[in-house]
Parts: structure tokens; C-alpha cells; sequence
């Protein structure tokens, strides 16, 4: 079948990070021969947000063994890395010791290991976390086995309504567009957008992490950029996960997003990369919702992993005791938190023009 998908293609082959791979610069301390010593500037962790957000959970960045590490939370000080979800430790000891060290109060570690060793395999506590996994083989397997008459008749639907797939190189047109996908509607998902009315140059720098190991796929209408996503593959390419996925409303019913996943795994395919990952599949206690029933749709499954929550203080074995590391929504019971969910919906949308949500089926 014709996805309208164009021929440019970018390599994720090259595995090193640098500056210009990084957004929000600030200064941070590099741990050094067992001194502690500022002498670069990096970003603020990415997957919390801009740098003012991590600064606002009273958080800051490090450079610790060459690797970024955020370090946020009041009460307990939590540290995980920069790109938690998009890189991986395959020795974490020597990161754990130079935080013990560091100078500075940092209580937990936490770091999760990879879709392709999913067996406990270090001494550290661990609690089970898990992603939203598909796996990928060819982009025909998954067409034939692992969706249903559905999902693909939502991809047909793309292709029918002229919806264009193609991997677009990052410059000015794709954050211009991606602008403007951020800023059609505040609300998304019942809740106040993140990126509503962010200036060009601020999703650029956001966008721009990860470039020498990313692709961006865009989905065109007419020239115009309707939908986009970001992928990034780990460090040695054994996975690659959305980083960001993002359709405007308006064209809901041309199912961009679809088509967006469908490419995403074509491009997985032709790379030979064995897993595309997409978040989580579950949030703590939360119960099935339309995203995870779209995951579920387009053949993502649940995968428990191991997570890793490294005590470095006695307020972290305190903590991790007491189960403090975790949000306070998840000590309360689903239910409750459901319908609280519910009351913050409505509120959301009372305060903006109703427009419906982007549809996922």
C-alpha cells in the first residue's frame, strides 16, 4: 500500500551526543577525578520539560561520568537521567558512587533497564515499572498480525483523505509547523497543553535534543503539516520511543495519528531496530483510558521492566521505606482519583471554546 511516504531518509546511526543536540542551557557541575568542577554548560533534564520547569519542582541538572543526570523534588531528591527512557546504564555503580559524593544532597537514583534484558540483573532495590513496547520486525508483519481490520482501516482512511508521510529534516518549516500544531488548541487530554504559545525559538530548543539519533515524520495535507512525530532510538539502536506524537484537532478526522504510527514503524523496519516504544503503558493506578486502549489498537503491548531507586541518604531509605518516592496521587485509590480527574476535566474545558479531542481509535 501507498502511505504517500517520501524518500528522505536520516540515519540514526551515530550514537554520540553533543551542545548542539540540547536545549535550555545552564550552568551544571561535572564530576572530575573525584572533584567537582563547573566547566560546561548543558540542558535541564528534557524529559520533565523546559529548564525554568525543572527549576520550578526545585530542581537542577549535573554532569556526572559523562552522563546528564536532573536531580528534582523538595521533600525527597530524587535523580534519574537526563534522558531516562532514551538512555540507558549498563554499569550503573560508578554513576552511583559520584553521586554519593557530589557534594550535594541527592537521596534516590532511580534508573530502569532496557526492553532487551528485561530479567532483574543488579543487587539495587527495584520496583517493576513497564512501557508500551511493539514489537517490530516488518512493517508487514505488523499490517498483517499484529493490528486489526480497524486500526487499518483508520491507516486507509489517512492515505484516502491525501494525508501525505514523510521524514522531514529539522530547520525553520518543521518548528514553524510544529508551532503551529502547539498552539491550535490550550487543552489537550483534559488538561491545560504544555506547549500552547511557546515562541519559536523555545520549541526549537526543545525540539533539537537528540538530533544525531532522532527522526521527525511529518503528515502532510496539501504541503501543509498536520500531525508530526519525533523518534528517538537508544544509544546502541536497540529501541526507539516517541518522544513526541502530536496531531491537530481540526483534522481528527482524517486520522493523522494513525498514519504517524504506521510510518513510525515502517522506519523502525527498514532500520532494523527490534522495539518502538511509546511511553508508558500504564500510569501508576490508573485506569484504561483511550490512549492506552490506541496503544493497544496499533499493537502496542505492556512490558514490565525493571526500575532501580539507588538510596544515597538516610532520607532516601527513609523514603523509599515509606514509599514517598512516589506521586501523591498514587497513595490514594484509583477510583478516587478518577473522579477527581473528571471535575478537572470539566473545569479545563468551561474555561476554553469546547473542541473535541483528537480522536485515537
Amino acid at each position: 500500500m501507498n502511505l504517500g511516504v517520501g524518500s528522505s531518509r536520516l540515519s540514526l546511526s551515530s550514537p554520540t551526543r553533543d551542545g548542539t543536540a540540547c536545549f535550555g542551557l545552564k550552568p551544571v557541575l561535572v564530576l572530575v577525578t573525584g572533584e567537582i568542577t563547573t566547566c560546561r554548560e548543558v540542558v535541564a533534564c528534557h524529559s520533565f520539560g523546559a529548564t525554568n520547569a525543572l527549576e520550578a519542582k526545585g530542581g537542577y541538572a549535573v554532569n556526572v561520568c559523562g552522563r546528564d543526570i536532573c536531580i528534582e523534588g523538595r521533600l525527597v531528591r530524587i535523580a534519574r537521567l537526563d534522558a531516562d527512557g532514551f538512555e540507558f546504564l549498563e554499569n550503573p555503580s560508578p554513576v552511583v558512587e559520584a553521586l554519593r559524593s557530589l557534594g550535594r544532597r541527592i537521596d534516590l537514583f532511580t534508573f530502569m533497564q532496557k526492553l532487551s534484558d528485561i530479567c532483574p540483573k543488579y543487587s539495587y532495590p527495584m520496583e517493576w515499572d513497564n512501557l508500551a513496547a511493539l514489537p517490530v520486525s516488518t512493517f508487514d508483519n505488523w499490517w498483517m498480525r499484529q493490528i486489526d481490520n480497524k486500526t487499518r482501516n483508520m491507516v486507509r482512511k489517512a492515505e484516502k483523505k491525501r494525508i501525505a508521510l514523510r521524514e522531514v529534516p529539522f530547520g525553520d518549516a518543521l518548528v514553524q509547523g510544529i508551532s503551529e500544531i502547539y498552539n491550535e488548541c490550550p487543552i489537550r487530554q483534559g488538561r491545560p497543553f504544555r506547549h500552547y504559545r511557546k515562541n519559536l525559538e523555545t520549541v526549537r530548543k526543545e525540539e533539537m535534543t537528540f538530533l544525531d539519533r532522532s527522526m521527525f515524520i511529518g503528515a502532510f495535507l496539501d504541503d501543509k503539516l498536520i500531525g508530526f512525530l519525533k523518534l528517538t532510538s537508544d544509544e546502541a539502536q536497540t529501541q526507539a520511543a516517541l518522544m513526541n506524537i502530536v496531531s491537530m484537532i481540526q483534522h481528527r478526522d482524517k486520522a493523522p495519528t494513525n498514519a504517524l504510527i504506521a510510518q513510525a514503524v515502517r522506519s523502525c523496519a527498514e532500520r532494523e531496530i527490534p522495539f518502538l516504544v511509546y511511553s508508558n503503558f500504564a500510569h501508576g493506578k490508573k485506569q484504561r483510558d483511550s490512549l492506552s486502549d490506541f496503544k493497544k489498537n496499533n499493537g502496542f503491548k505492556r512490558i514490565d521492566l525493571p526500575r532501580y531507586y539507588v538510596p544515597l541518604t538516610g532520607t532516601g531509605r527513609v523514603a523509599l521505606r515509606l514509599g514517598l518516592h512516589h506521586k501523591i496521587a498514587e497513595h490514594f485509590p484509583e477510583p478516587v482519583i478518577a473522579t477527581l480527574r473528571q471535575f478537572r476535566n470539566a473545569w479545563y474545558n468551561r474555561r476554553v471554546r469546547p473542541m473535541t479531542e483528537i480522536e485515537i481509535s
